[in-house]
């Protein structure tokens, strides 16, 4: 067996890491994915072929994907493919399905009401198998496979701040999708004499993961993108997490044991497609792993409310279950 691991990059990405652990191992994969930090950092060590950037909506991406898929199909002998979407899925797994490959679509984490425009083109492709991520819209066509976020459960803890104070702000891999809005009411609380160092008398040092986001005008550093180990290693030591409500930036917030502020992104001002993050967050806010809340009412208590709460790894995390 040959088995093809595609997503684009960001939360797609990241889920699709962690399904591949959680199902049996094949020595023999390729993975499919458009080159960042995170996805040269994430794949380091797998054998990848980087392809060019698929959006959203992106008709010309999609089609763009069929002459990669023929082509690679022919020289691999490819004969499963899992995908955790975006549209990158459009543009391989129709193709490959054609040609008897075993085709797997798993739904974004994210979608928690129910599947994307992508998935729903794909449910009505033969021989493309869809899972949801949710049980509470599972069905015949979207059978619950697992959730990645079912690997974390919420713990009580009491951390101290240092000093000086260390927080993280993150806002994913999206270019095309700043979120400006974010950094500009953190940029007031967490300044140096803002409401953070007021409140406790102590100095903070922030990194700044800005995105695509045009900060130039701002008092903070930023650096638009992270390879994932330096991200997952300032995550750790951070004392505060302040992220925006993306499946990559919750899933590497929870492994790092950190309890966040988790920020939606709205559509309304250019900031994401669709309001599925909204979603995402409260989903997450009701499991206890994070502390959702909109980007213009984020006050210092929030910040600091966060010092009472982390998250633990599960001991025994179940397969995730394809079918036949």
């Amino acid at each position: 067996m040959t088995t093809l691991f595609l997503a684009t990059t960001g939360g797609h990405l990241t889920q699709l890491a962690g399904i591949a652990e959680r199902i049996p191992h094949d020595p023999d994969s390729v993975w499919v994915t458009h080159s960042n930090e995170q996805s040269e950092s994430l794949l380091a060590d797998r054998d990848v072929q980087y392809i060019p950037y698929v959006g959203v909506r992106d008709v010309r991406g999609v089609l763009g994907c069929v002459p990669v898929a023929h082509a690679l199909h022919g020289r691999r002998h490819i004969t499963r493919a899992i995908s955790t979407g975006s549209g990158i899925a459009l543009g391989f797994l129709p193709y490959l399905a054609a040609r008897g490959v075993e085709c797997h679509y798993i739904e974004s984490a994210a979608r928690v009401a129910g599947p994307s425009v992508t998935g729903r083109l794909l449910r009505r492709v033969p021989r493309v198998h869809t899972y949801t991520q949710h049980r509470h819209w599972s069905d015949e066509h979207w059978p619950y496979g697992g959730n990645g976020f079912d690997a974390y459960e919420p713990v009580c803890e009491s951390r101290t701040l240092g000093d000086p104070i260390r927080v993280v702000v993150t806002v994913g891999t999206a270019r095309e999708f700043p979120f400006r809005r974010l950094m500009v009411r953190l940029s007031k609380l967490l300044a140096p004499g803002g409401g953070l160092e007021q409140a406790t008398g102590l100095p903070v040092e922030v990194l700044w993961q800005t995105g695509g986001a045009p900060v130039d005008d701002l008092p903070i550093t930023p650096i638009p993108f992270l390879p994932v180990a330096d991200l997952n290693a300032a995550l750790v030591r951070a004392d505060i997490v302040v992220s925006h409500a993306g499946t990559g930036s919750a899933l590497a917030d929870l492994a790092a044991g950190r309890y966040a502020v988790i920020v939606h992104r709205i559509a309304q001002f250019g900031e994401a497609g669709d309001d599925h993050q909204q979603e995402l967050a409260r989903e997450l806010d009701a499991r206890g792993l994070a502390l959702h809340r909109d980007a213009s009412e984020i006050t210092v208590d929030d910040l600091l409310a966060t010092l009472s709460s982390g998250v633990r790894r599960v001991a025994e995390v179940p397969a995730f279950e394809l079918r036949p």
